[in-house]
């Protein structure tokens, strides 16, 4: 369970970082530190979604720990596979629907300048 946990860690770990290093790069190539609204929410809910996945794939990692030292002998019994597969599953729903919910309750509000950011990171406080 352990090592299942680490692995899906792990990918979210890249795919957080996958959201803001392309779009980086490529203004430090083309010295632009512009980002298009439609980008801006996509960058903005994939970046917020593996960033709470990530939180609460840690807290799943706690109570994982927090079984194999407080309970050894009950841990198989505890950490089955079926409950692996929930404790990776929960934080990754929650954390898609907390993103998507943000990212449409932020981009529906009324801005009064243009949709041109002059940021290469889209954040609530650039917005």
């Amino acid at each position: 369970p352990m090592y299942f946990l680490l692995s899906n860690l792990a990918f979210v770990d890249f795919c957080y970082t996958s959201a803001i290093t392309p779009k980086m790069l490529g203004n430090f190539l083309y010295k632009q530190n512009v980002i298009s609204f439609n980008a801006c929410a996509a960058q903005l809910g994939c970046f917020l979604a593996f960033m709470t996945a990530e939180c609460l794939l840690l807290a799943s990692m706690a109570y994982d720990r927090y079984v194999a030292i407080c309970n050894p002998l009950l841990y198989m019994v505890v950490m089955s596979p079926g409950i692996c597969i929930q404790l990776v599953a929960v934080p990754y729903s929650y954390s898609f629907l907390v993103a998507l919910f943000h990212t449409i309750l932020t981009f529906r509000l009324s801005y009064c300048h243009s949709n041109v950011i002059n940021h290469f990171y889209c954040d609530d406080m650039p917005l």
